[in-house]
């Protein structure tokens, strides 16, 4: 079976860990118009559990860990900065931010989630000090490996880009964790396990796979109204996820197996609303597919 977050959580730290999502209140060059605005078609900006980035990060902790209530008992937990792009702003501001919640001692490490044009030398030298303190996942979200499908969700950056920050995030020590889209508009079976093959050619210490969803107020919402696109089925869905995790190197963590929107906005596929569900039938197929030996048996 394939290594999950949790069994690597495990081994790192020999108990259950939760994230507790955080919002440092950073922005995205593709919507403040540096790049351009509205973000990829596909975003709806923040997640469910985004907290008020007008608290201050210690209270944010704290509220994050009362929503889990006994779950969080004998628990711990890691840092997690979703929402936004989390090195888009001045080394100073991110130093204030990211310094005094790795260095509690009730959180384990970090994880933070940006975009790889947003990595400069010094935002790098920053991260390669965090990761010394304690472990630190940076999440990049390639969704795609090709160009034209990058164009067409408004995504703000090329190939090679990811390519190099993957290179430089390798080199300071980083553990990398990459998001990837199966459905986007456009892509066949094929393009997804190109997406894949691409990834894994970097041996990231992570993946999160997700399916396309299309929420309530994007861009895709009017693409998918005007029937320029179908989104995928839960066998087609599966299918996809049963091959990816085959194509990942044995030595990555599978973060995320599928992701579910927000049933408040969420448009289709319908049946991904349907949580239980979806995970039972990919984990079932998934059964049977073997990454590689076991996790500490690698390390």
């Amino acid at each position: 079976m394939y290594r999950t977050f949790n069994d690597e959580m495990k081994w790192l730290f020999g108990r259950k860990v939760w994230k507790l999502s955080l919002d440092g209140g950073f922005t995205c060059p593709n919507r403040d118009g540096t790049l351009g605005y509205g973000g990829c078609t596909f975003c709806a900006g923040g997640g469910r559990f985004v907290p008020d980035s007008s608290l201050p990060m210690d209270v944010q902790i704290e509220n994050a860990k009362a929503i889990l209530g006994d779950k969080a008992k004998n628990a711990g937990f890691l840092a997690y900065f979703q929402s936004g792009t989390n090195t888009y702003a001045p080394v100073s501001r991110l130093r204030e931010t990211f310094f005094p919640v790795i260095r509690r001692e009730d959180i384990l490490g970090l994880s933070i989630g940006t975009r790889p044009d947003c990595l400069g030398d010094e935002v790098l030298e920053l991260l390669g000090e965090l990761a010394v303190i304690k472990p630190l996942w940076v999440e990049l979200g390639l969704q795609t490996s090709k160009d034209a499908t990058a164009e067409k969700i408004n995504r703000g950056y090329g190939r090679a880009v990811f390519d190099g920050a993957m290179e430089k995030l390798r080199a300071v020590g980083v553990r990398r964790v990459v998001h990837i889209i199966a459905g986007l508009p456009g892509e066949t079976r094929e393009d997804v396990f190109e997406t894949v093959r691409h990834v894994a050619s970097f041996r990231p210490e992570g993946v999160k796979l997700h399916l396309l969803h299309v929420m309530r107020g994007t861009a895709l919402e009017q693409s998918w109204r005007r029937g320029e696109f179908e989104t995928l089925s839960l066998d087609e869905y599966t299918e996809i996820a049963a091959e990816t995790v085959r194509l990942l190197p044995p030595e990555t963590t599978v973060h995320r197996i599928t992701g579910d929107g927000d049933k408040r906005g969420l448009l289709a596929p319908e049946w991904s609303g349907d949580k239980k569900r979806v995970l039972s039938t990919v984990n079932r197929a998934l059964e049977g597919v073997v990454q590689g030996e076991k996790y500490a048996q690698r390390r």
